[in-house]
């Protein structure tokens, strides 16, 4: 139960950031209640997928394909644009991950294995910048480029 409720310490806000920036470079309205439920329903299917014997890595293409059917679903944008929007937010997840991660273990000359295996509370915090700035950049975003009105289906 520890474990879960770690995963959605940072899953929720982190899948709430990305679907919230796909939207915004697609110019769609933010509708923060929305992102919300489907940060967390997102953040549940890679919880679960997590917990299967699948290979490493397997949840973000499941999250990319899952993320993409549901913008796909509740927006009258193109596919092809909204695939482009998701694989920018999940690259921009991952440089942030990158750059924040070898920034903490640089500064603090910490050692990344025994800090993961031992501080499991400190690793899910330190996973929260990231999701704190893909919301960030979202606003931003969504503030500099114009959201088409008519964007949503429902």
């Amino acid at each position: 139960m520890e474990t879960f409720l770690l995963f959605l310490l940072q899953g929720i806000p982190e899948s709430s950031g990305y679907i919230a920036l796909s939207l915004a470079l697609l110019g769609v309205p933010l509708r923060w209640k929305r992102i919300a439920v489907a940060g967390t329903v997102l953040a549940l299917i890679f919880f679960t997928v997590r917990s299967l014997s699948f290979s490493f890595g397997i949840h973000t293409a499941i999250g990319i394909f899952s993320l993409v059917i549901a913008i796909n679903r509740t927006t009258n944008i193109p596919l092809t644009k909204i695939f482009i929007a998701v694989i920018a937010s999940f690259t921009t997840l991952a440089l942030l991950e990158l750059g924040i991660s070898e920034a903490f273990f640089t500064l603090t000359k910490i050692d990344p294995q025994a800090f993961i295996a031992g501080h499991k509370l400190y690793w899910k915090l330190l996973g929260l910048p990231q999701a704190i700035l893909l919301l960030f950049f979202a606003w931003l975003i969504s503030k500099l480029k114009k959201p088409q009105e008519a964007a949503w289906r429902i």
